[in-house]
């Protein structure tokens, strides 16, 4: 890459390339503990491993590092484009173990039988064989079903083909189908590769500038913490922010990067001056200026009401600077944030995430973790648990939960002032600016989806699911409900007016983003026990009910869950 500020810095060459090279490979403890993960799951017995992170992480440095490391008798099969049938899958596991088939007779079961051979030959020779797919949010169901099948390969100790599954956060929420249950209980190693922490950002830039030949700091403190905000602590983001602050310095004749060039950087970068890992949607501002023109219009009746917010912000201020380091350090533990979580839907489960997460499903309810900025964040409006960092850069953990009515949501106005906290049971209010210099960008979500509800809401789904939409759009729209029969075109309209006002992605169907919005009962201090915990005796009937009816909506739409 060709840039004119190598010289003016004393580099060798451009640091902050997005193009892979090996020798600008950060192994952060993130990567090393990802690393070790994956290399659990391979031991002897293993199956299945997953890594997943959002895009740019640096999930596949983890996965070229885990091949460096991998023995002489490892045969490896690595595909890189799995948006393939489950037959072309086979034959490109076959071209990758250079097993030769007949071109002109191939069928599943010719692939499975040349593989399954070859499996048998390697274990034979001592060789272990290792299945690598990259990007494989876009598996299909029945090409991940077909995976399945070929790891019933086995000895009575070990797995003749072991599989590690790359992809980004949606593959987990794939994972979760009923039908795909049997792969996810073969999955012995799951990890998370989380985005970078400011400490973290710092070491990055600092091994970036002296393989490229500068021992110098080039960016103040205060720059490599605004990178760390703008980026998320997303590499890819970090070197795009990085590259374009450095050309800024050489342009202006200076030889720090300072905290102005980093957020002009990133505005020329990412079009926005506070971007985030997903596109559900800035939408915030938006609404404060609705908010406001709403407030001078009725500016005589709501004097008295004024007086009382402001007493209220006072109030919220004052908890604010009550956030003490005691506070905090009592934060520590994820379980105990993942119990006040389950709370805020008045559910007592296991405080241990994955077990508690698959029992929420008999009541109902999914997990979703969430890699978003916190505007986004709060603009979905529900409990979360969520991720913090303090200014040692350490871990903690809290549930935020947004005071909001379901009838106030007709004008997606945020009271983004009413950030409610929960730190191991202490309550606190803070503010969108607390959130964002503490927040590290991952957040827990448990939500209810409608009932046969898998990836999407289209024109193929069950009229149930049409109807739902309908009737919660009418909702969030303030607008009379209406019986329909099927996706209509005035439905379509009124969905993607609802995504457009929300900033979501305007698509001619309801996705993951979207129905998360839609579902949001609001007010979640008004829900009883009753309307979500069942007494002991009914879990299995009611867990069983939910179950029939997934396998129900899969029949009428059986290809809907295949699309990524």
């Amino acid at each position: 890459m060709f840039s004119g500020y190598t010289g003016f810095f004393g580099l060798n060459e451009v640091p902050f390339s997005i193009a892979p090279n090996p020798h600008y490979l950060f192994m952060s403890d993130r990567h090393r503990e990802a690393l070790a993960h994956l290399s659990y799951g391979l031991g002897e017995t293993g199956g299945f491993a997953l890594l997943t992170g959002e895009v740019g992480t640096g999930k596949t440095t983890v996965s070229r590092c885990l091949l460096e490391q991998l023995p002489e008798n490892a045969q490896v099969a690595y595909i890189i484009n799995p948006t393939l049938s489950a037959m072309e899958l086979l034959a490109s596991v076959c071209d990758e173990l250079n097993i030769d088939y007949p071109a002109d007779n191939a069928s599943l079961k010719v692939f499975t039988d040349l593989i399954s051979a070859r499996l048998l030959d390697n274990h034979q020779q001592g060789l272990s064989t290792l299945l690598i797919i990259d990007e494989a949010q876009h598996l299909q169901a029945e090409v991940l079903e077909q995976l399945r099948l070929l790891t019933n390969l086995e000895t009575n100790a070990r797995k003749l083909l072991q599989v590690i599954l790359i992809g980004q956060p949606e593959l987990q929420q794939l994972l979760k189908r009923q039908d795909l249950r049997q792969l996810a209980q073969r999955i012995t190693a799951r990890y998370h590769l989380m985005p970078l922490s400011v400490q973290e950002v710092g070491q990055y830039i600092k091994h970036r500038l002296n393989v490229a030949g500068c021992e110098r700091p080039l960016f103040t403190p205060s720059a490599i913490r605004s990178i760390h905000r703008y980026s998320q602590g997303v590499p890819r983001l970090i070197n795009l922010i990085c590259d374009r602050a450095l050309l800024a310095a050489y342009t202006q004749e200076k030889t720090q990067v300072d905290n102005k060039l980093i957020k002009e950087a990133a505005i020329e970068t990412l079009g926005d001056s506070k971007p985030t890992g997903q596109d559900w949607g800035p939408w915030l501002k938006r609404s404060a200026i609705a908010a406001a023109i709403m407030v001078c219009a009725i500016a005589g009746k709501q004097l008295g009401s004024w007086q009382q917010q402001s007493v209220q912000a006072l109030s919220a201020n004052t908890l604010l600077s009550g956030v003490t380091n005691r506070d905090i350090n009592n934060a520590r533990e994820l379980q105990v944030a993942l119990m006040s979580l389950f709370k805020t839907w008045h559910l007592n489960l296991p405080a241990d995430e994955l077990q508690a997460c698959q029992q929420a499903l008999d009541f109902s309810l999914s997990c979703h973790w969430l890699n978003v900025g916190p505007e986004q964040l709060i603009s979905l409006g529900y409990p979360a648990l969520v991720e913090f960092e303090d200014d040692m850069g350490q871990l903690f953990y809290g549930v935020i939960n947004i005071n909001q009515d379901n009838a106030d949501r007709a004008d997606f106005s945020l009271p983004e002032s009413d950030i409610q906290l929960n730190l191991a049971g202490i309550s606190r209010a803070v503010d969108l600016d607390w959130l964002q210099r503490h927040y590290r960008g991952s957040a827990l979500l448990l939500w209810q989806p409608p009932a046969g509800f898998v990836e999407q809401i289209d024109s193929q789904s069950s009229i149930d699911l049409i109807q739902w939409l309908e009737n919660r759009l009418s909702l969030m729209q303030a607008r009379p409900q209406r019986t329909v029969n099927e996706f209509d075109q005035r439905l379509k309209n009124q969905l993607q007016q609802f995504q457009r006002k929300m900033g979501l992605t305007v698509l001619e169907y309801a996705d993951l983003g979207t129905v998360v919005a839609l579902a949001n009962p609001g007010n979640f201090a008004a829900i009883t026990p009753q309307s979500v915990q069942v007494q002991q005796p009914l879990v299995d009937a009611l867990a069983n009910v939910q179950r029939q009816r997934a396998n129900n909506a899969r029949k009428v739409w059986p290809e809907a869950g295949d699309q990524s």
